[in-house]
């Protein structure tokens, strides 16, 4: 049987969920022979691959970059998990939609204006600073997502169940503590 073509992806969010991945522990080591890591952050590569059977997408969607990044993804993949709250709900990355700050142009305001220690100026040359959206979408506003994998980050065993159950060609059960939305 052909490895499963796995990847990871890091949107808005502080690699919390990733870290969470890696205290998979053992089982990182049962899963080596069973998966080809196409992609992450943990890898080299700089192209998002086709033919993906499997991405966990930790963070909430914030700029024009992962807005792009998301279409691409759902174009190239079977499954598409929401890791993480951020990714879920937006969570702590979409707090920026609360604070009263308005638009994207005022929340880079606060951030490199105001608040700069020294000569503050908003970074504004092409690829330095992806253009920001006005709001922070959870993942699923942008594309269909096939799983989602709460927590903040999610527990390594909640990780281990689902990565398990699709590998042994099996639909994932997220219930109770590991709710399935939508």
């Amino acid at each position: 049987m052909d490895p499963l073509r796995l990847a990871t992806v890091w949107m808005g969010g502080c690699a919390g969920c990733h870290m969470s991945f890696l205290d998979l522990d053992e089982f990182l080591i049962d899963l080596a022979p069973k998966v080809e890591l196409v992609f992450s952050p943990v890898v080299d590569a700089k192209e998002y691959p086709e033919g993906v059977d499997l991405v966990l997408i930790e963070g909430a969607v914030c700029n024009e970059e992962h807005v792009e990044m998301a279409h691409k993804i759902r174009r190239r993949t079977k499954t598409v998990v929401a890791f993480g709250d951020c990714a879920v709900t937006g969570n702590v990355t979409a707090m920026r939609n609360q604070l009263g700050l308005g638009n994207a142009e005022n929340v880079l305001q606060r951030a490199y204006i105001e608040l700069a220690d020294s000569t503050g100026r908003i970074p504004k040359l092409k690829g330095i600073v992806p253009e920001l959206l006005e709001h922070v979408m959870p993942l699923q506003e942008v594309i269909h997502v096939d799983y989602y994998l709460p927590g903040c980050p999610p527990p390594a065993d909640r990780i281990k169940a689902l990565v398990g159950a699709l590998l042994a060609g099996q639909t994932p059960k997220l219930e109770g503590k590991d709710i399935k939305f939508g």
